[in-house]
C-alpha cells in the first residue's frame, strides 16, 4: 500500500451557503465516508483546515496574509489515505461528499514520496 494526500480545494468556505440543517446533513455524510475508509483500513488522517493562515515564501521567508491572497480558492481540508495505486486513490477521492454540495470543489490527489 502507498500513501496519498487528498487535498480538498474549494472556493472559500463551501459550507457558508448551506443552511444549518444542510450543514448537519453534510457532516453526517462526511462521517459515513470517514467511517467507511477507516473500516477498509484506508484512512490514516483527515482534518478540515481553517481558512486563516499565512504563506511563507522566498529565500528570506517573507510572509503574506492569508493562504489565498491571489485566488479565492482555498485548501479546505485533507485526507491522508492508503491505496494500492493512483487509480484506487482517485476512486476514493471521487467518492468524497464535498462533490455533493459544491460543483466547483476539486480534490488534488498526490502520492507521498518515499525518501
Amino acid at each position: 500500500m502507498k500513501e496519498f494526500m487528498l487535498l480538498i480545494r474549494t472556493d472559500g468556505d463551501h459550507l457558508s451557503t448551506l443552511s444549518q440543517e444542510a450543514q448537519q446533513e453534510h457532516l453526517k455524510t462526511v462521517m459515513v465516508y470517514i467511517e467507511d475508509l477507516m473500516k477498509a483500513g484506508k484512512l490514516k488522517s483527515a482534518q478540515p483546515l481553517d481558512l486563516e493562515g499565512v504563506i511563507i515564501s522566498g529565500t528570506k521567508g517573507k510572509l503574506k496574509d492569508g493562504p489565498f491572497i491571489e485566488s479565492k480558492e482555498v485548501i479546505a481540508g485533507y485526507f491522508l489515505i492508503l491505496a494500492k495505486d493512483m487509480d484506487e486513490a482517485i476512486q476514493i477521492g471521487k467518492k468524497n461528499p464535498v462533490f455533493e454540495i459544491s460543483t466547483s470543489a476539486r480534490i488534488e490527489v498526490r502520492p507521498i514520496k518515499i525518501l
